[in-house]
């Protein structure tokens, strides 16, 4: 029974028959769709080697220990291309994003059509991970810190102007209209009254969007585009796993930082 507010406060109310048998129609296509979606995924699946997964695992887990700790003289600038990828393609990332949103948004874009361009810019941005544009760039560049840089770049645009134009259409339009009826133009009042009330938005997506760029970037050497994946890549397929564990720790240990340094500068905006 659903729980709807009345005048003497909440209080249960019995479905109908017509409201049970559609909730429950509806159980039954989201269980059908489930269920199919178990068959095609178990077909597909060759389940003598799940079984023998957990022992693999663990022969694994074996061979990685102790970490090769010498090997870190050899990680020191993979992981600063890394740090270097994940800062420029954010940089990249805003430059680009900042008018792509003032078009997209209701209240700042110029056109209809121009706002339907802008909102298939960021669609077409976000439908793309960043490991498939490191793929395409390092053809087209490549291999090397540039096409991980670009790609990451690319990936970012959908994701900071997608939130940034929802925080300009969310502004306070009355700072806006107090500053039109001075008599301002168009641009004066984008620069005074839009622009201070979404500069903190813009500043906390740049910083949370370089935290999750930290991570991905991590990832793009394997495909040839920079950094310590790259590493990681030619551990695993030389089998030196003593190499992978300490790779793997390196990681772990830049997107403790990187989250610590997010949330001090995201809390400094705040």
């Amino acid at each position: 029974m659903p729980l709807i507010d009345t005048p003497d406060g909440p209080a249960w109310k019995r479905r109908t028959p017509k409201e049970l048998y559609v909730k429950w129609f509806f159980w039954l296509i989201a269980i059908t769709i489930i269920a199919y979606a178990w068959k095609g995924i178990s077909d597909k699946t060759i389940w003598f080697f799940v079984q023998d997964a957990p022992a693999q695992m663990v022969d694994i887990a074996s061979r990685m220990v102790p970490p090769k700790f010498s090997y870190m003289s050899q990680l020191w600038i993979p992981i600063w291309d890394t740090l270097n990828i994940a800062t420029l393609g954010t940089v990249i990332a805003l430059v680009i994003a900042v008018p792509v949103a003032f078009a997209a948004a209701h209240n700042t874009t110029p056109h209809p059509i121009v706002r339907a361009v802008a909102i298939f810019i960021i669609v077409s941005s976000r439908s793309v991970n960043s490991l498939i544009w490191a793929l395409m760039l390092v053809f087209i560049f490549g291999p090397g810190v540039l096409a991980g840089t670009i790609a990451i770049g690319l990936r970012s645009i959908g994701f900071c102007a997608k939130l940034l134009y929802e925080g300009i259409e969310e502004i306070d339009h009355t700072q806006v209209e107090a500053i039109e009826a001075t008599g301002a133009s168009k641009a004066q009042q984008m620069v005074f009254g839009i622009i201070p009330q979404i500069l903190p938005t813009l500043a906390g997506i740049g910083v949370f969007r370089w935290d999750i760029n930290i991570r991905e970037s991590t990832i793009l050497g394997y495909v040839g585009a920079g950094g310590i994946g790259l590493q990681l890549s030619g551990s695993i397929d030389t089998l030196a796993w003593t190499q992978v564990s300490v790779i793997l720790l390196v990681i772990l240990l830049t997107v403790i930082v990187s989250e610590w340094v997010s949330a001090k500068v995201r809390g400094a905006i705040i």
